[in-house]
């Protein structure tokens, strides 16, 4: 083939592929004359600086070598002496690069067969990068393709200008594609990789439940509805969170639709998954209350430092709240957030009445009261002894048959117990080795320099090595459950930020940090005080 042969011929190959390829002609063009560059340096010599140029409208070919200009030619492939290069352009300098044109030449086979690899390259690598521009735009959408084959339980999908994998955890349980039948899936990430551009689609996502939604309820993909929150377990159970910014549209009715047309039509994308469809609310409590539907739910009780919630439901509505293996309360928690625990009103009872009872001999030991007064104390909402001794002693006297004398007593008794229990805690404490220096660390009590010589933290230096969570514990899942793991103060009542703040206290007093500066001091700097 002669380069020089058909001007025409190669516009007409440079269209024709870009348009297959679904790429930008000028690449083509440039794929073509970087491989007719290497054909020439095969005939040239692999140290001579070819360059090809196509004009993309007449399709005329021009070859050159680049010459670099030099007082003493070393290398003439790549080099011109200053007074030859003169004779093409007068005015060439030392360091100019002069372009001497080369005549057309016939390809050879194995350049024919060079040129022809270096173009299938280049188009491919435009066609990969074309790739992943397109889709990467398109993470969180839903994709409509066409299953071109399955492998080891994965689905390939052709998506028209791409191609995109579903794995196979990543599909509904128990459904199965074969070559040809179309496929919708949602696009959760797209990466750019050496084989191309990986396109990663999934069936089981819970946002491809929130999209198929969005385009069954106008009102979802106008704002008006927003969803809030998913929760799956695809194939079987599903819940979805609604709001609506509009006072006049149901959420939950706009997405159930017209004797439940719309909230069929995701079901039957997702093989027959139930859908539990919830209003959201911003009070957690109400949320978590309607997320635990079907069943109804008597109490709640929130811990927002553990972000833990403790529902009560009526005996008769356990198993509902349950749900099938805990299927409901998992779905659940994974909605709101929140961990769920959930009694029944006869557990919660007796809980109740062994708090109540355990408080009742706590006061009778410490106090050394009838079983009456400690029943009164209890009743009243006094938890532990720290509260009578340091609470108003109008509170006291408020009780029904205490008078102030009695009020007082009672006082003096807890505070004398309190001291007692301190005595022994600072015996104990030095006998674990605990040193002095800890008890200046703000918010440690003589129970918890207990704990810390139980747990061989003895000085201040190795509090300041503690984690919050080496304090307080942490939760983590396992199996779909949540475990809490104990920490140094477990049993002791002590909030994640407070436990922050006294290792923050001992890192400063071991010298590892220094004190942030007081607001008042911060303020006076600033103004140049």
């Amino acid at each position: 083939m002669a380069v020089s042969a058909n001007r025409l011929e190669l516009l007409q190959i440079a269209d024709a592929v870009a348009r297959e390829k679904v790429i930008d002609r000028q690449i083509v063009l440039a794929a073509m004359e970087d491989a007719i560059a290497k054909a020439a340096r095969s005939r040239y010599g692999t140290e001579t600086e070819v360059h090809a140029e196509i004009n993309p409208r007449t399709g005329e070919l021009r070859l050159s070598r680049y010459l670099h200009v030099v007082e003493q030619v070393e290398n003439p492939a790549i080099e011109i002496a200053l007074v030859d290069a003169q004779r093409f352009n007068p005015a060439a300098q030392v360091g100019d690069t002069i372009a001497d044109t080369l005549p057309p030449f016939d390809f050879g086979r194995i350049a024919a067969q060079s040129a022809k690899q270096v173009i299938v390259q280049k188009v491919r690598e435009a066609e990969r990068d074309r790739q992943y521009e397109e889709f990467k735009d398109r993470i969180g959408e839903i994709v409509n393709g066409v299953v071109k084959r399955a492998e080891y339980g994965n689905v390939i999908v052709d998506l028209g200008r791409g191609e995109g994998i579903v794995r196979r955890d990543e599909l509904i349980p128990r459904e199965a594609f074969r070559p040809g039948d179309r496929i919708r899936a949602y696009v959760y990430d797209v990466r750019r990789e050496q084989r191309g551009p990986q396109i990663f689609l999934s069936r089981t996502h819970p946002q491809f439940m929130a999209k198929l939604f969005a385009q069954e309820v106008p009102e979802i993909y106008d704002g008006i509805i927003e969803v809030k929150a998913v929760a799956r377990d695809p194939g079987s159970r599903a819940k979805i969170a609604v709001i609506s910014r509009d006072s006049s549209i149901d959420p939950v009715g706009a997405c159930v639709g017209m004797r439940g047309s719309r909230v069929q039509a995701v079901v039957g994308e997702l093989q027959g998954e139930k859908i539990d469809i919830i209003p959201w609310s911003p009070d957690v409590a109400t949320f978590i209350v309607n997320a635990l539907q079907p069943a109804e739910v008597a109490k709640v009780v929130l811990d927002e430092d553990a972000e833990r919630i403790e529902v009560v439901v009526p005996d008769d509505q356990l198993s509902l709240a349950i749900g099938r293996r805990g299927q409901n309360v998992r779905l659940a928690s994974q909605l709101t957030g929140w961990d769920i625990d959930i009694l029944t009103e006869a557990e919660e009872s007796e809980r109740r009445q062994k708090e109540f009872l355990s408080r009742t001999t706590t006061f009778m030991e410490a106090l050394d009261v009838d079983e009456v007064v400690g029943q009164l104390l209890a009743s009243e909402g006094f938890r532990t002894v720290e509260e009578l001794a340091y609470v108003d002693l109008s509170e006291l006297t408020s009780i029904e048959g205490f008078d102030e004398e009695t009020a007082a007593e009672i006082q003096n008794r807890a505070t004398a117990y309190l001291d007692r229990i301190e005595a022994e805690n600072d015996a104990r404490r030095r006998e674990l080795g605990v040193e002095d220096e800890l008890k200046e660390i703000e918010g440690v009590t003589s129970a918890m320099l207990v704990k810390f010589g139980e747990n061989e933290v003895k000085t201040v230096e190795d509090l300041a090595g503690c984690a919050t969570d080496d304090l307080v514990g942490w939760s983590e899942r396992k199996g779909g459950e949540t475990v809490r793991n104990a920490g140094i103060l477990d049993g002791i009542e002590l909030s994640r930020e407070e436990a922050e703040a006294m290792v923050m206290d001992a890192r400063v007093k071991a010298g590892w940090i220094e004190a942030p500066a007081e607001p008042a001091e911060a303020e006076g700097e600033e103004a140049g005080v």
